[in-house]
């Protein structure tokens, strides 16, 4: 049975990753961290993840992009594997994170969901045969209690097209500053918040007289948490590297 520590376990993901483990037989948590150390079940709490003596497996982090460092401290200490789920990252810590997976087994995505990874791999390959003359527009919608912007995955939507394409892109997240004509480079990227919409990404592809939209819909926060979970149990045993989601895909 694979022993999983949960940081960010009082969040609100963390909660649902923590009732979703409970119901499976293939893995367990032993213990937590997060800086409200209430106890919600049955495995112990740190606010400090030094300060944990707990054997484990494996790390999934859903906490906070500051406890970044010290989780990643952890982990190397005790040798661990990692599936670092927390979005709004900054840059270096990105690059961090893949400086990290030289010593570590890392999984890494902006979001757990196989459907989204689906649907990158769709837009990646609408690229490749749309070719220039269509527009690309990503839009992001989530609930009025997301923090960061755009979404983790709406980036790595960006991404993965960026990757595609014959132009050097250039992402707009503010169109009502841009007194221009579209180029060709651009991929627009705008967000909505509001209400409890768990989360829902559309790649819009405009092109001449046509539009072609690839959209998913989460309908619920367990599809990030089962993803997660089991992005952990393919990490077990695995050589240090940077892992995603295309990876657990390839090997179900």
């Amino acid at each position: 049975m694979t022993r999983i520590i949960l940081s960010g376990c009082n969040g609100k993901m963390g909660r649902v990753i923590t009732a979703c483990v409970a119901e499976r037989c293939d893995c367990k948590i032993v213990a937590g961290f997060d800086i409200n150390t209430e106890r919600h079940s049955g495995y112990p709490i740190y606010a400090n993840p030094s300060n944990c003596q707990i054997e484990a497996d494996v790390i999934i982090d859903f906490s906070h992009p500051s406890a970044l460092s010290g989780i990643m401290a952890y982990a190397l200490q005790n040798d661990l594997p990692i599936v670092i789920a927390t979005t709004g990252l900054m840059d270096n810590q990105v690059e961090y994170i893949r400086s990290m997976s030289e010593k570590l087994p890392i999984f890494f995505s902006g979001n757990m969901s196989m459907g989204i990874s689906l649907i990158t791999e769709l837009a990646r390959k609408a690229v490749t045969v749309l070719g220039n003359d269509f527009d690309v527009e990503i839009i992001e919608k989530h609930h009025n209690q997301k923090i960061d912007a755009p979404s983790g995955t709406a980036l790595m939507l960006a991404d993965a097209i960026s990757d595609a394409s014959e132009y050097d892109s250039k992402y707009v997240f503010e169109r009502h500053s841009v007194r221009q004509k579209r180029s060709k480079a651009e991929i627009g990227i705008s967000s909505v918040r509001g209400g409890t919409i768990v989360g829902e990404h559309e790649v819009l592809f405009a092109g001449h007289d046509e539009m072609i939209s690839i959209t998913h819909t989460a309908m619920s926060k367990e599809i990030f948490a089962v993803g997660a979970i089991n992005a952990s149990l393919f990490l077990v045993n695995r050589q240090p590297g940077l892992y995603c989601m295309t990876d657990v895909v390839k090997c179900s």
